[in-house]
């Protein structure tokens, strides 16, 4: 590199290097901005090439056969074929497939929400998600116990049979219209923990318009990312039992003129369950059928949502399902409490009069296994 060699005024030696081009440095810029420039895009290419192969599939997980449910697999003859109802699995969820380096990965994406409601400020509670669900039920299922239980959960908000009242449900607007006050927190009960609720549901039983409107429903469910919480009895003899009794109770008012579908103490337990229902034996079989029936519907029209499958039985039996509901709602572990007592405990020959002639008709029968007592509690 040339430099200028120069005396100054005191004749001291000064060397000065010469000037660099500029046209030489602007090359070099260019070219370091052409090599990053490929670099960035080499690495982005690569990720859209992963990201087309990961698909969007609905995942079952754990299909189970009717056997394995307590109930059997139902056959219904239609105009030109019978179709068969199968009972769906324990989870149904919407997940990702990513591949791997020697596997597939599976990864659950549940929905989140975050509610605006217009009758109050969730304040420090506002960026904190919420899940939607919905338990659906039949009467005397062991539905109120369950409510209750998920209620005693700090974080839940579980708003009882809100279906009941016929004017929520009349047509499919005024359902809709019920729906979005409930999961947009608007919906007021004893059970509400307002801002601060981390799951907001309730009870929804087959007959308060659930099964009439199903298709607008699931539609409003998926497109909502509302969780379905199926609560079912296996031993729909024992159900039977327990619908006749309140049934009667109804009526009667046997605690001191007041009618209660759920007592919490054990002297108005015992004072219910002295009263002894006759089951019609010869219509038996076939009422038991359409209890059987109206389920298999309900989880075929249904069997598309996010769901879990429960039974009142597995639950008595085996506190650890509390945990997996909890997990299935995406919740923090608590103990969950509940104050009901059950009304009929024990054998069934103990809450049926005329036991002997239900024994005898259901006795080498396909619902024989319901005579046992199946539970303890």
């Amino acid at each position: 590199m040339a430099e200028y060699i120069y005396l100054s005024n005191k004749d001291t030696l000064i060397i000065k290097p010469s000037k660099k081009s500029p046209l030489l440095l602007r090359l070099i810029a260019l070219l370091f901005a052409v090599v990053c420039g490929v670099f960035f895009c080499s690495i982005r290419l690569k990720q859209m090439s992963i990201g087309s192969r990961i698909r969007f599939q609905p995942f079952q997980v754990l299909g189970r056969s009717y056997s394995e449910y307590g109930i059997k697999q139902i056959e219904i003859s239609g105009e030109n074929d019978t179709k068969q109802l199968e009972v769906p699995p324990v989870y149904h969820l919407t997940q990702i497939e990513v591949p791997g380096e020697n596997d597939t990965k599976q990864f659950e994406f549940p929905p989140v929400h975050y509610p605006k409601p217009q009758t109050f400020n969730r304040t420090e509670c506002a960026h904190n998600p919420v899940q939607y669900f919905a338990i659906i039920s039949m009467q005397r299922s062991g539905s109120g116990w369950f409510e209750t239980l998920l209620n005693s959960h700090m974080n839940v908000s579980s708003n009882g049979e809100i279906f009941s009242v016929m004017d929520r449900r009349q047509n499919v607007s005024s359902i809709i219209k019920t729906l979005d006050t409930v999961y947009n927190l608007d919906w007021f009960t004893s059970a509400s923990k307002n801002e601060c609720s981390a799951a907001v549901g309730f009870k929804w039983m087959l007959n308060q318009g659930l099964m009439q409107y199903h298709k607008e429903i699931v539609e409003y469910f998926n497109r909502r990312g509302v969780s379905v919480i199926f609560l079912f009895r296996r031993n729909l003899l024992r159900r039977l039992v327990s619908v006749l009794a309140n049934s009667y109770d109804r009526y009667a008012k046997l605690l001191n003129g007041t009618h209660k579908s759920h007592v919490h103490s054990h002297q108005e337990a015992e004072a219910l369950s002295r009263y002894k229902p006759a089951i019609n034996s010869t219509l038996l079989i076939a009422e038991l059928k359409e209890m059987e029936l109206t389920a298999a519907k309900a989880f075929e029209y249904f069997n598309s949502t996010r769901h879990i499958v429960l039974y009142y039985e597995d639950l008595v039996k085996n506190r650890k399902k509390l945990k997996e509901v909890l997990e299935f709602l995406r919740l923090p572990q608590m103990k969950l409490k509940s104050r009901q007592v059950k009304i009929h405990r024990g054998t069934l020959s103990e809450h049926i009069q005329n036991w002997n002639d239900v024994k005898k008709t259901l006795n080498g029968t396909e619902y024989g296994s319901l005579l046992l007592a199946d539970y303890r509690r």
